[in-house]
Formats: structure tokens, C-alpha cells, sequence
């Protein structure tokens, strides 16, 4: 059975020595991240910058791919289209192209003509900038107030140290995320974005606690070690457990993103993405960031156990 352990239970690496370098390569990706919102912002789908949503329905199955490239060569932005119901039943988004309210309906006539004399159109409805803006607001209410949350429970469960670390690695997922959508506008910023921002948050914290609760642990039966070799120890003990949960879930995001086509790739890649990140910030640090906090047995505080002559 050896054969087929991925990393072996003995494992030594010292994450400790190396943290400056994942410290250096974690703020210059935040920094580039946060440059990248500041300077190029994120390219809005219609959830938030507004369009028009129709409900058709056709006289016999839709082919959504055919639909689809049909409506891609009007050149009027990315169209969203969705079975509604029965194979008959279409939901159509289309993202506002322009400011004024002529483009606009220049937009669903070319959409209008291109489906043709045989579609009934059951609905179709307008999405104004003011709900988009009003999503984007609430849409950045609920990951801050999942943070706050995840800070609370961590500083319920461990110590108030345990929480400023897991919520700074937390912050850095989120933010680096934001970042792909800066740089990367062949992604749209939608309502599938907030989902990829909390499954990110939610592995990266997983993941986190896992080790979080293997330090607490290690705390109380090897007492001797200094913090450095109580955390090099932890993230050892746990390093199979996180490679391989991570692996897991790469090897179906990456089967999605190559077969499950565009719609599906738009998805699953930012949530690849945030999860790869994830896994870094949980090992590399979330857990490292503990030395600068310290941790507390019976209100002593243990020792660092730094080698300043190391890296």
C-alpha cells in the first residue's frame, strides 16, 4: 500500500524557512490584483450592468448551440441562453450594448429577427442599471459579511490569533480571484462570479481549519516545541490530507473546463483558479502568519523558534 501514498506520513518541509518568499509572491500578487480592479475595473455581465431578459418558446426542441452561434454573430455582447421548462422553452439574457434606449432596441430586433416568424415570445423584460447596481452592492455586502462570519467562528472554535490569520489568507483568495476577473475581461463579472468567490472562501477556509485544529492539537501534546517547529509539524501531518482533497476537486474542475464547453469553462476556471490559490494561502499563509501573532498554552506564550541565520 505504500505504493500508492502521494506524499509519504513522514514528510519534514520547512514552510517555515521559506515564508518569505510565499509572503513576497502573496503580496505581489495582491497588489497586482488590486491594481488590475483599480485601473481596468471588472467587464459586468447583465446581472449588474443591465440588458433585457426574454422567455421564447419554439414549435419544436431547441438546439442551444446552434441558437447560440446564431446569436453570437450579431455582435451585441455575450448572450445567456438557458432551457427554461421543456425542451421548447428558451431563457434568453441579452446585456445592454449601449447608453441610450435605441440601441437597446436595436439589439433585440436584430435578436428578434434572427429567431424568426415562429417564436413565441412568452416574456421579455428589462433589467435597468439601478438593479444591477443595486446587485453589485449586495453582491459585495455578502462576501464581506461571510468573512465576518468566518472570523467569528474561528475565533469562537480556536483563538482570536487563529482568526486574524485564517480571514488575512481568506481576503488574499478573494482579492487575487478579483484580480483574474480584472485582467482576464474575457470573463464576466456575474452572478456566477459571487458563487466562485464563496466556493473559494469556503475550500480555503476548510482547508485552513483542518490545520488550524491539527495545531491546537500538537499544542497540547508536544509542549517542548518552539511555534516554528509546532507549525512545520501540523502542516506536515496534514499536507496529504490537503494535497489530495485539492487534487480531487482540480481533476473534476479541469474535466468541466475541457468538455463541458464555453458556459461551463466561464464557470469552473475562475473557481479552479480561486481553489489552486486556496490551497497555497491554507499551507503557505494562513499557518505561517501565526508567528507574527503567537499562540498562547495556559497564557504562556510559546517561543518562536526562529533560526535568524536561515532564510
Amino acid at each position: 500500500m505504500e505504493f500508492y501514498k502521494l506524499i509519504p506520513h513522514d514528510t519534514k518541509i520547512d514552510f517555515v524557512r521559506y515564508r518569505r518568499f510565499t509572503y513576497a509572491f502573496s503580496i505581489i500578487a495582491t497588489l497586482i490584483s488590486i491594481l488590475a480592479f483599480v485601473s481596468h475595473g471588472l467587464n459586468f455581465g447583465i446581472d449588474f450592468r443591465g440588458g433585457f431578459v426574454m422567455e421564447i418558446r419554439a414549435p419544436q426542441e431547441v438546439d442551444l448551440g446552434a441558437m447560440r452561434e446564431n446569436l453570437t454573430k450579431l455582435d451585441i455582447g455575450e448572450v445567456y441562453l438557458q432551457e427554461f421548462g421543456s425542451k421548447n422553452d428558451v431563457l434568453i439574457r441579452i446585456p445592454s450594448s449601449g447608453e441610450s434606449q435605441n440601441e437597446q432596441n436595436l439589439s433585440l430586433e436584430k435578436v428578434k429577427a434572427t429567431l424568426g416568424d415562429n417564436i413565441e415570445y412568452r416574456k421579455i423584460e428589462k433589467i435597468g442599471p439601478k438593479v444591477g447596481s443595486e446587485l453589485v452592492h449586495d453582491a459585495m455586502l455578502a462576501v464581506v459579511i461571510s468573512l465576518l462570519a468566518i472570523l467569528l467562528y474561528i475565533w469562537i472554535r480556536f483563538e482570536w490569533q487563529f482568526a486574524i490569520c485564517g480571514v488575512i489568507a481568506l481576503a488574499h483568495d478573494c482579492i487575487v480571484l478579483m484580480g483574474l476577473y480584472s485582467i482576464c475581461h474575457y470573463f464576466e463579472f456575474n452572478v456566477n462570479s459571487i458563487v466562485a468567490l464563496l466556493m473559494t472562501a469556503c475550500y480555503s477556509i476548510h482547508d485552513t481549519v483542518v490545520i488550524f485544529d491539527r495545531v491546537r492539537e500538537d499544542m497540547m501534546v508536544y509542549r517542548s516545541l518552539t511555534v516554528a517547529e509546532l507549525l512545520n509539524k501540523a502542516m506536515n501531518e496534514t499536507l496529504s490530507r490537503t494535497v489530495l482533497t485539492s487534487l480531487t476537486t482540480v481533476l473534476s474542475l479541469l474535466a468541466l473546463c475541457f468538455f463541458g464547453g464555453k458556459v461551463i469553462f466561464d464557470f469552473c476556471f475562475p473557481i479552479l483558479f480561486g481553489l489552486m490559490f486556496g490551497t497555497f494561502s491554507s499551507i503557505c499563509l494562513s499557518v505561517p502568519l501565526l508567528l507574527f501573532t503567537g499562540i498562547r498554552i495556559d497564557g504562556k506564550d510559546l517561543e518562536l523558534g526562529l533560526d535568524r541565520g536561515k532564510i
